[in-house]
């Protein structure tokens, strides 16, 4: 079974999760894997209890709800984010040495890191415009930024763990898989 993404350049068609890369990833590259695997747990409870939310609209007054739910959000971004600077700043920089940065999975994965990141943004800033008395449609307003951006992740972290690792598997050297993982290690 196959999957399709659209514009995603040399990304397009990737196999199912459950068809994974079974080869061995260097040290630094299985730490970014295995990083996927909290940080999933992290997102399916905020895109639960979002979902939660979103399904109830009979509550009067969201706004603890919400609370409660960024609370979710944050907890996951502290985790995301040092995640996506050990991405960002060593893994794809190295990539792009040898495929290039302005076309293909480079700025597909570049790309989605800064739609997933501008719509927990929207939702985070949304809160800080929040009334003390919030209705449903605009707690669903709200909830829509987190169900994008768990929608790109989603997507974002099967892409990397199918297509992006294995790939970087295959193209780096020794020396600079030695490089990448003692970089992403001074990422805390």
């Amino acid at each position: 079974m196959t999957k399709k993404f659209t514009g995603c350049g040399s990304m397009s068609t990737m196999q199912t999760p459950t068809n994974s890369y079974e080869g061995k990833l260097c040290p630094a590259l299985e730490q970014l894997k295995e990083e996927h695997i909290s940080i999933r747990e992290k997102m399916n409870l905020f895109h639960d209890f979002a979902k939660s939310i979103d399904s109830n609209s009979n509550e009067g007054n969201y706004n603890s709800l919400l609370i409660e739910l960024q609370g979710k959000v944050i907890d996951f971004t502290d985790e995301l984010e040092p995640h996506s600077i050990r991405e960002e700043n060593v893994l794809f920089p190295l990539m792009a040495e040898h495929i290039g940065k302005n076309t293909g999975p480079i700025v597909v994965m570049e790309y989605e890191h800064e739609q997933a990141k501008k719509n927990l943004n929207s939702f985070m800033d949304s809160m800080k415009k929040s009334n003390l008395i919030v209705d449903y449609n605009e707690a669903k307003t709200k909830i829509a930024f987190l169900n994008d951006a768990y929608t790109i992740l989603t997507d974002h972290f099967m892409k990397e763990e199918l297509v992006l690792f294995p790939m970087a598997e295959q193209m780096l050297s020794a020396q600079e898989k030695e490089q990448l993982t003692l970089q992403i290690k001074e990422i805390v």
